[in-house]
Protein backbone atom coordinates (compact mmCIF):
# COMPACT_ATOMS: atom_id res chain seq x y z
CA UNK A 1 0.00 0.00 0.00
CA UNK A 2 1.39 3.41 -0.94
CA UNK A 3 1.98 6.06 1.68
CA UNK A 4 -0.63 8.85 2.06
CA UNK A 5 -0.05 11.85 -0.18
CA UNK A 6 1.65 14.87 1.33
CA UNK A 7 0.10 18.31 0.91
CA UNK A 8 2.53 18.95 -1.92
CA UNK A 9 1.60 15.64 -3.51
CA UNK A 10 -2.11 16.43 -3.26
CA UNK A 11 -1.59 19.85 -4.81
CA UNK A 12 0.56 18.28 -7.51
CA UNK A 13 -2.14 15.77 -8.39
CA UNK A 14 -4.81 18.46 -8.43
CA UNK A 15 -2.62 20.73 -10.57
CA UNK A 16 -1.87 17.93 -12.99
CA UNK A 17 -5.54 17.03 -13.24
CA UNK A 18 -6.61 20.62 -13.83
CA UNK A 19 -3.89 21.17 -16.42
CA UNK A 20 -4.65 17.98 -18.30
CA UNK A 21 -8.38 18.66 -18.14
CA UNK A 22 -7.81 22.06 -19.67
CA UNK A 23 -5.65 20.63 -22.45
CA UNK A 24 -8.14 17.84 -23.04
CA UNK A 25 -11.03 20.25 -23.42
CA UNK A 26 -9.04 22.42 -25.79
CA UNK A 27 -8.18 19.37 -27.86
CA UNK A 28 -11.81 18.19 -27.95
CA UNK A 29 -12.90 21.61 -29.17
CA UNK A 30 -10.79 21.27 -32.31
CA UNK A 31 -12.00 19.56 -35.52
CA UNK A 32 -10.25 16.26 -36.06
CA UNK A 33 -9.50 16.51 -39.77
CA UNK A 34 -7.88 19.94 -40.08
CA UNK A 35 -7.32 21.91 -36.87
CA UNK A 36 -7.44 25.69 -37.34
CA UNK A 37 -4.47 27.91 -36.49
CA UNK A 38 -4.01 28.42 -32.76
CA UNK A 39 -2.01 31.64 -32.32
CA UNK A 40 -2.12 31.40 -28.52
CA UNK A 41 0.11 28.34 -28.76
CA UNK A 42 3.02 30.55 -29.86
CA UNK A 43 2.44 33.47 -27.54
CA UNK A 44 5.69 32.57 -25.77
CA UNK A 45 7.71 32.04 -28.96
CA UNK A 46 11.24 33.43 -28.96
CA UNK A 47 11.38 36.41 -31.32
CA UNK A 48 15.13 37.11 -31.53
CA UNK A 49 18.45 35.97 -30.00
CA UNK A 50 18.79 37.37 -26.49
CA UNK A 51 20.74 36.66 -23.31
CA UNK A 52 18.42 35.81 -20.44
CA UNK A 53 18.53 35.30 -16.70
CA UNK A 54 17.54 31.90 -15.32
CA UNK A 55 17.18 31.41 -11.58
CA UNK A 56 17.69 28.03 -9.95
CA UNK A 57 16.40 26.61 -6.67
CA UNK A 58 18.02 23.34 -5.54
CA UNK A 59 15.97 20.17 -5.01
CA UNK A 60 18.00 18.40 -2.29
CA UNK A 61 15.83 15.25 -2.17
CA UNK A 62 13.94 13.47 -4.91
CA UNK A 63 11.65 11.75 -2.38
CA UNK A 64 10.02 14.32 -0.05
CA UNK A 65 8.51 11.55 2.10
CA UNK A 66 11.93 10.03 2.76
CA UNK A 67 14.68 12.59 2.30
CA UNK A 68 17.42 10.06 3.08
CA UNK A 69 16.47 7.89 0.11
CA UNK A 70 18.81 8.16 -2.88
CA UNK A 71 18.23 4.94 -4.87
CA UNK A 72 15.29 4.75 -7.27
CA UNK A 73 15.32 1.58 -9.33
CA UNK A 74 18.62 1.51 -11.20
CA UNK A 75 19.30 5.21 -10.60
CA UNK A 76 20.87 7.21 -7.78
CA UNK A 77 19.62 10.76 -7.38
CA UNK A 78 22.44 13.31 -7.78
CA UNK A 79 20.48 16.54 -7.51
CA UNK A 80 18.10 18.84 -9.29
CA UNK A 81 16.88 22.37 -9.83
CA UNK A 82 13.62 24.25 -10.18
CA UNK A 83 14.23 26.77 -12.96
CA UNK A 84 12.46 30.12 -13.32
CA UNK A 85 13.11 33.22 -15.37
CA UNK A 86 11.76 36.74 -15.72
CA UNK A 87 12.06 36.19 -19.48
CA UNK A 88 8.54 35.54 -20.77
CA UNK A 89 9.64 33.04 -23.41
CA UNK A 90 11.45 30.70 -21.01
CA UNK A 91 9.69 27.37 -20.52
CA UNK A 92 8.10 24.56 -22.49
CA UNK A 93 11.40 22.64 -22.56
CA UNK A 94 10.80 19.46 -24.54
CA UNK A 95 14.28 18.13 -25.32
CA UNK A 96 17.85 18.63 -24.14
CA UNK A 97 21.31 17.60 -25.34
CA UNK A 98 24.53 18.07 -23.34
CA UNK A 99 28.14 18.11 -24.43
CA UNK A 100 30.40 15.14 -23.64
CA UNK A 101 31.34 16.55 -20.21
CA UNK A 102 27.83 17.58 -19.22
CA UNK A 103 28.86 21.23 -19.01
CA UNK A 104 27.06 22.89 -21.92
CA UNK A 105 23.48 22.30 -23.01
CA UNK A 106 21.26 22.79 -26.03
CA UNK A 107 17.53 22.66 -25.37
CA UNK A 108 14.44 23.28 -27.44
CA UNK A 109 11.11 24.72 -26.37
CA UNK A 110 7.85 23.50 -27.86
CA UNK A 111 7.26 27.12 -28.85
CA UNK A 112 9.92 26.98 -31.57
CA UNK A 113 12.88 28.31 -29.57
CA UNK A 114 16.46 27.30 -28.78
CA UNK A 115 18.02 27.66 -25.34
CA UNK A 116 21.75 27.31 -24.84
CA UNK A 117 24.00 27.80 -21.84
CA UNK A 118 26.25 26.29 -19.20
CA UNK A 119 25.43 23.96 -16.31
CA UNK A 120 27.07 24.94 -13.05
CA UNK A 121 27.99 22.29 -10.45
CA UNK A 122 28.98 22.36 -6.80
CA UNK A 123 30.37 19.21 -5.28
CA UNK A 124 29.20 17.23 -8.29
CA UNK A 125 25.60 18.45 -7.93
CA UNK A 126 23.69 20.85 -10.14
CA UNK A 127 23.93 24.37 -8.75
CA UNK A 128 22.60 26.62 -11.51
CA UNK A 129 22.70 27.79 -15.10
CA UNK A 130 24.89 30.48 -16.63
CA UNK A 131 25.36 32.25 -19.97
CA UNK A 132 21.85 31.30 -21.07
CA UNK A 133 20.70 32.52 -24.47
CA UNK A 134 17.35 32.18 -26.20
CA UNK A 135 17.01 32.21 -29.99
CA UNK A 136 14.27 31.34 -32.48
CA UNK A 137 14.53 28.26 -34.69
CA UNK A 138 14.90 29.56 -38.22
CA UNK A 139 13.55 28.04 -41.40
CA UNK A 140 15.25 27.86 -44.80
CA UNK A 141 14.26 31.47 -45.51
CA UNK A 142 15.96 32.74 -42.36
CA UNK A 143 12.66 33.54 -40.64
CA UNK A 144 11.35 32.00 -37.38
CA UNK A 145 9.60 28.73 -38.12
CA UNK A 146 6.66 29.85 -35.96
CA UNK A 147 5.61 32.14 -38.81
CA UNK A 148 4.42 29.02 -40.62
CA UNK A 149 1.05 27.57 -39.73
CA UNK A 150 1.43 24.91 -36.97
CA UNK A 151 5.25 24.97 -37.20
CA UNK A 152 5.91 25.53 -33.52
CA UNK A 153 5.61 22.21 -31.66
CA UNK A 154 9.34 21.40 -31.59
CA UNK A 155 9.63 18.32 -29.39
CA UNK A 156 12.93 16.52 -30.05
CA UNK A 157 16.64 16.94 -30.76
CA UNK A 158 19.31 14.62 -32.15
CA UNK A 159 22.96 15.53 -32.79
CA UNK A 160 25.54 14.27 -35.25
CA UNK A 161 28.52 16.51 -34.57
CA UNK A 162 27.61 19.94 -35.94
CA UNK A 163 24.42 18.61 -37.51
CA UNK A 164 21.36 19.01 -35.29
CA UNK A 165 18.01 17.42 -36.11
CA UNK A 166 14.75 18.80 -34.68
CA UNK A 167 11.39 17.04 -34.82
CA UNK A 168 8.14 19.02 -35.19
CA UNK A 169 5.19 17.13 -33.80
CA UNK A 170 2.13 18.88 -35.20
CA UNK A 171 3.34 18.73 -38.81
CA UNK A 172 5.52 15.60 -38.34
CA UNK A 173 8.52 17.07 -40.13
CA UNK A 174 12.24 16.99 -39.31
CA UNK A 175 14.54 19.98 -39.73
CA UNK A 176 18.32 19.66 -40.04
CA UNK A 177 20.59 22.47 -38.85
CA UNK A 178 24.31 22.82 -39.55
CA UNK A 179 25.66 24.48 -36.41
CA UNK A 180 28.96 25.11 -38.19
CA UNK A 181 27.02 27.85 -39.98
CA UNK A 182 26.19 30.11 -37.07
CA UNK A 183 25.06 27.78 -34.29
CA UNK A 184 21.49 28.59 -33.29
CA UNK A 185 21.47 31.25 -36.05
CA UNK A 186 21.72 28.47 -38.66
CA UNK A 187 18.83 27.89 -41.03
CA UNK A 188 16.84 24.67 -40.92
CA UNK A 189 16.44 22.38 -43.91
CA UNK A 190 13.50 19.98 -44.14
CA UNK A 191 14.73 16.42 -44.68
CA UNK A 192 12.78 13.64 -46.40
CA UNK A 193 10.91 11.31 -44.04
CA UNK A 194 9.11 8.01 -44.65
CA UNK A 195 5.41 8.33 -45.61
CA UNK A 196 4.46 6.73 -42.28
CA UNK A 197 5.93 9.68 -40.37
CA UNK A 198 3.60 12.13 -42.10
CA UNK A 199 0.63 9.91 -41.17
CA UNK A 200 1.31 10.05 -37.42
CA UNK A 201 -1.37 11.58 -35.16
CA UNK A 202 -1.62 15.37 -35.15
CA UNK A 203 -0.71 15.80 -31.47
CA UNK A 204 0.83 12.39 -30.70
CA UNK A 205 3.39 12.30 -33.48
CA UNK A 206 7.17 12.84 -33.59
CA UNK A 207 8.37 13.00 -30.00
CA UNK A 208 11.94 11.68 -29.84
CA UNK A 209 14.99 11.58 -32.12
CA UNK A 210 18.28 9.73 -31.69
CA UNK A 211 21.24 9.70 -34.09
CA UNK A 212 23.36 6.54 -34.06
CA UNK A 213 27.10 7.35 -34.26
CA UNK A 214 29.95 5.38 -35.79
CA UNK A 215 30.92 2.20 -33.98
CA UNK A 216 27.33 1.30 -33.04
CA UNK A 217 24.84 -1.00 -34.78
CA UNK A 218 22.77 1.02 -37.27
CA UNK A 219 25.51 3.68 -37.47
CA UNK A 220 24.40 6.68 -39.49
CA UNK A 221 20.70 6.10 -38.77
CA UNK A 222 18.34 8.70 -37.41
CA UNK A 223 15.80 6.92 -35.18
CA UNK A 224 12.45 8.71 -34.85
CA UNK A 225 9.90 7.72 -32.20
CA UNK A 226 6.24 8.67 -32.09
CA UNK A 227 4.60 9.69 -28.84
CA UNK A 228 1.52 7.56 -29.44
CA UNK A 229 1.40 6.56 -33.08
CA UNK A 230 0.18 2.97 -32.84
CA UNK A 231 0.56 -0.04 -35.13
CA UNK A 232 -2.19 -2.60 -35.75
CA UNK A 233 -1.34 -4.35 -32.48
CA UNK A 234 -1.41 -1.18 -30.36
CA UNK A 235 2.36 -0.81 -30.06
CA UNK A 236 4.29 2.43 -30.51
CA UNK A 237 5.54 3.17 -34.01
CA UNK A 238 9.15 4.23 -34.70
CA UNK A 239 11.24 4.75 -37.82
CA UNK A 240 14.80 4.14 -39.03
CA UNK A 241 15.68 7.04 -41.33
CA UNK A 242 18.77 6.74 -43.51
CA UNK A 243 21.57 4.43 -42.41
CA UNK A 244 22.13 0.85 -43.62
CA UNK A 245 18.59 -0.50 -43.03
CA UNK A 246 15.87 2.15 -43.20
CA UNK A 247 12.37 1.07 -42.25
CA UNK A 248 9.73 0.96 -39.55
CA UNK A 249 9.64 -0.93 -36.25
CA UNK A 250 7.56 -0.94 -33.07
CA UNK A 251 8.20 -0.46 -29.36
CA UNK A 252 6.07 -2.65 -27.09
CA UNK A 253 3.52 -0.41 -25.33
CA UNK A 254 2.61 -1.43 -21.79
CA UNK A 255 0.62 0.16 -18.97
CA UNK A 256 -0.56 2.93 -21.36
CA UNK A 257 2.80 4.74 -21.29
CA UNK A 258 3.70 7.06 -24.17
CA UNK A 259 7.20 8.02 -25.37
CA UNK A 260 8.62 11.40 -24.32
CA UNK A 261 12.27 11.18 -25.39
CA UNK A 262 15.19 8.79 -25.86
CA UNK A 263 18.98 8.70 -25.59
CA UNK A 264 21.62 6.23 -26.77
CA UNK A 265 24.29 5.18 -24.26
CA UNK A 266 27.87 4.42 -25.39
CA UNK A 267 27.42 0.80 -24.26
CA UNK A 268 24.64 0.32 -26.82
CA UNK A 269 21.45 0.58 -24.77
CA UNK A 270 18.74 2.92 -25.94
CA UNK A 271 17.00 4.52 -22.95
CA UNK A 272 13.40 5.54 -23.56
CA UNK A 273 11.73 8.10 -21.29
CA UNK A 274 7.99 7.49 -21.02
CA UNK A 275 5.04 9.10 -19.23
CA UNK A 276 1.34 8.58 -18.66
CA UNK A 277 -1.52 10.38 -16.97
CA UNK A 278 -4.34 8.97 -14.87
CA UNK A 279 -7.09 10.76 -12.93
CA UNK A 280 -6.34 8.40 -10.04
CA UNK A 281 -2.55 8.66 -9.86
CA UNK A 282 -1.69 11.83 -11.79
CA UNK A 283 1.51 11.80 -13.85
CA UNK A 284 3.84 8.78 -13.91
CA UNK A 285 7.17 8.49 -15.68
CA UNK A 286 9.54 5.60 -16.32
CA UNK A 287 12.74 4.77 -18.19
CA UNK A 288 13.17 1.57 -20.18
CA UNK A 289 16.37 0.15 -21.67
CA UNK A 290 16.15 -1.23 -25.23
CA UNK A 291 19.21 -3.00 -26.71
CA UNK A 292 20.12 -1.15 -29.92
CA UNK A 293 21.08 -4.44 -31.55
CA UNK A 294 17.47 -5.62 -31.24
CA UNK A 295 16.18 -2.83 -33.49
CA UNK A 296 15.56 -3.67 -37.15
CA UNK A 297 12.87 -3.04 -39.75
CA UNK A 298 9.72 -4.93 -38.75
CA UNK A 299 10.97 -5.69 -35.22
CA UNK A 300 8.94 -5.39 -32.03
CA UNK A 301 11.37 -4.33 -29.29
CA UNK A 302 11.06 -4.24 -25.53
CA UNK A 303 13.29 -4.00 -22.49
CA UNK A 304 13.39 -3.77 -18.71
CA UNK A 305 12.16 -0.80 -16.70
CA UNK A 306 15.10 0.88 -14.94
CA UNK A 307 13.23 3.63 -13.14
CA UNK A 308 9.69 4.70 -12.24
CA UNK A 309 8.40 7.80 -10.44
CA UNK A 310 5.15 9.65 -9.83
CA UNK A 311 3.98 12.90 -8.26
CA UNK A 312 4.99 11.58 -4.86
CA UNK A 313 8.53 12.35 -6.05
CA UNK A 314 9.95 15.57 -7.47
CA UNK A 315 8.73 15.22 -11.04
CA UNK A 316 6.57 17.17 -13.44
CA UNK A 317 5.83 16.73 -17.13
CA UNK A 318 9.24 15.18 -17.88
CA UNK A 319 9.89 15.42 -21.62
CA UNK A 320 13.64 15.38 -22.20
CA UNK A 321 16.50 13.01 -21.38
CA UNK A 322 20.21 12.94 -22.16
CA UNK A 323 23.32 11.21 -20.84
CA UNK A 324 26.99 11.97 -20.36
CA UNK A 325 29.92 10.16 -18.75
CA UNK A 326 31.93 11.86 -16.00
CA UNK A 327 35.76 11.75 -15.83
CA UNK A 328 35.27 9.14 -13.07
CA UNK A 329 33.36 6.91 -15.48
CA UNK A 330 29.87 7.46 -14.07
CA UNK A 331 26.95 7.59 -16.50
CA UNK A 332 24.78 10.58 -15.61
CA UNK A 333 21.23 10.99 -16.88
CA UNK A 334 19.75 14.49 -17.15
CA UNK A 335 15.97 14.96 -17.32
CA UNK A 336 14.08 18.17 -18.08
CA UNK A 337 10.38 19.00 -17.78
CA UNK A 338 7.99 20.99 -19.95
CA UNK A 339 5.93 23.33 -17.77
CA UNK A 340 3.49 24.10 -20.61
CA UNK A 341 3.88 27.76 -19.56
CA UNK A 342 1.41 26.98 -16.79
CA UNK A 343 1.51 28.48 -13.31
CA UNK A 344 0.52 25.03 -12.04
CA UNK A 345 3.64 23.31 -13.39
CA UNK A 346 7.41 23.64 -13.01
CA UNK A 347 10.52 23.54 -15.16
CA UNK A 348 12.72 20.91 -13.50
CA UNK A 349 16.26 19.84 -14.29
CA UNK A 350 17.13 16.53 -12.61
CA UNK A 351 20.27 14.35 -12.64
CA UNK A 352 20.74 10.71 -11.73
CA UNK A 353 23.63 8.25 -11.83
CA UNK A 354 22.94 5.00 -13.67
CA UNK A 355 24.20 2.34 -11.26
CA UNK A 356 22.93 -0.95 -12.72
Amino acid sequence: MSAPLSRRGFIGHAAAGFSYLTMSRLAQAQPVAEPPPRPLQVEHAVAEPVSIEVNARPIPSFEPRDRSRARFGSLDYRGGLVLTSPYRGFGGLSAIRLDARGERFLAVSDQGGWFTGALRYSGGKLAGLADVEAAPLLGAEGRPITEKRLWYDTESIARDGNLVYVGLERVNQILRYDFAKGGTRARGEVIPVPPGVRKLPYNKGLEALVFVPKGQPLAGTLIAFSERGLDADGNLVAFLIGGPTPGQFSVCRTEKFDISDAVLLPAGDLLILERKFSWFTGVDIRIRAIPLKSIAPGALVDGPVLFKADLGQEIDNMEGIDAHVTPEGETVLTLVSDDNFSMLQRTLLLQFTLVE
